[in-house]
């Protein structure tokens, strides 16, 4: 029988009357004789919830501890999901990411998926049930539970999906579909009908927060369209996946984020001191990115290193970034006042003009550029904090705005 895997966010299912809705439409699709897995997420602020609780607590939490915690909230969501589809008359189970064959490496809050073994969940199908899976976990090869960081349920989707051959991959929020930008920052921004997989992955890894780039990057391995929506509001939605190249060029989107801390680190031994913080860094699991090294010992000037990590997103950062003042001194410096923005789409660096241009819009407008990197799809400048939306505004209506 044909079979779909729909993936419900937090913001879907926050209370017990909105997860009565969501098992209605469940109940809508098996009634169309289609097979349905349903991931879910844990209700509402949950997670937040229990971050702040464990933080209460301690300043920096053990990595597996954090894991046990954070799992419960996705199995309380697929419990009561799954308790209001039998009250519906539809056979269901709830299962974990470890029930359901979600094996990850041994990475604590950041696990990545290695393999799906779907046996469990293709049984409790052929049986007619509907499979409530818990996202945003599974278990490591040592047994022990993970979970795959901010917005792996829709990592947790996708593999299931391409796991058990689906026909496709629903991700449903409360947003029906990925816009040119915030559109609680644009007031104007568009709704993207299509999106290609590299355009979306650079959405998600600048800021943009409707798909998880992990997610985005596994759909593109394994040729696997997602569609994205809003759980209540069906009438449009976004795909996401291989476009033919060159269909849509110049500037798609414009994102940011806001908190980012950038690392600078300087000195006659720059270089060596930045390769041990970058071993201890990822001792600790803290991803880095947009790195600028140089070894200039040779000038009058000393040489630089400088690098960009989400801190919104690690646990004990303060802890963090005490340890590295410690070991390096003044020769570390923090900038926690600075955002990053950027621009999204094909074909932006095949010529400088799109960065000159937008160095030179930002620029006349009191905006000024601490740092810029580029990568095929994407121009990224690190501007201040307190100008970040007016910079998203600005070049949105530049680029974007003006072409509708």
């Amino acid at each position: 029988m044909a079979c779909i895997v729909q993936k419900y966010g937090g913001s879907s299912l926050s209370d017990v009357d909105k997860i009565m809705q969501v098992a209605r439409m469940i109940a809508g699709v098996k009634a169309t004789g289609m097979d349905v897995a349903a991931v879910v997420s844990a209700m509402g602020k949950t997670t937040n919830g229990l971050v702040e609780m464990a933080r209460s607590i301690s300043s920096k939490p053990a990595r597996r501890e954090m894991d046990m915690l954070l799992s419960t909230g996705e199995r309380i969501t697929m419990s009561l999901l799954c308790m209001a589809l039998n009250e519906l008359g539809v056979a269901s189970v709830s299962l974990t990411g470890s029930q359901c064959g979600i094996i990850t490496n041994h990475r604590h809050n950041d696990a990545q998926v290695i393999e799906v073994r779907p046996f469990r969940v293709m049984d409790e199908m052929a049986e007619g049930k509907v499979v409530v899976v818990g996202g945003f976990q599974g278990v490591s090869y040592r047994r022990d539970i993970t979970t795959l960081g901010r917005g792996g349920s829709d990592t947790t989707a996708v593999a299931l999906a391409a796991a058990i051959d689906a026909e496709r991959c629903e991700i449903y929020s409360d947003v029906d579909g990925v816009y040119s930008s915030d559109p609680s920052v644009v007031a104007d921004a568009r709704h993207l009908p299509e999106v290609s997989y590299p355009v979306m992955q650079e959405m998600s890894a600048a800021g943009a927060k409707v798909l998880n780039a992990q997610a985005v990057q596994f759909a593109k391995e394994k040729k696997i369209a997602i569609y994205a929506g809003s759980t209540f509001d069906r009438r449009r939605e976004t795909v996401v996946r291989k476009l033919p190249t060159g269909q849509v060029a110049g500037v798609q989107a414009v994102v940011s984020e806001k908190e980012i801390t950038r690392v600078r680190i300087s000195g006659d031994r720059a270089l060596v001191d930045f390769r041990w913080a970058l071993d201890f860094l990822e001792g600790e699991q803290v991803p880095v990115k947009e790195v600028h090294a140089a070894d200039v010992s040779a000038d009058p000037l000393p040489s630089q290193v400088s690098f960009v990590v989400s801190a919104s997103n690690i646990y004990g950062w303060k802890d963090i970034r005490d340890r590295l003042v410690q070991r390096l001194g003044a020769s570390v410096r923090f900038d926690a006042h600075l955002s990053a923005l950027s621009l999204i789409g094909e074909g932006l660096n095949r010529t400088n003009a799109t960065l000159i241009e937008a160095l030179a819009l930002l620029e006349n407008h009191g905006i000024v550029v601490a740092a810029a990197t580029t990568t095929s799809f994407r121009i990224s400048l690190l501007v201040p904090r307190e100008k970040i939306d007016a910079g998203v505004r600005l070049c949105h209506g530049h680029w974007i705005s003006k072409m509708s």
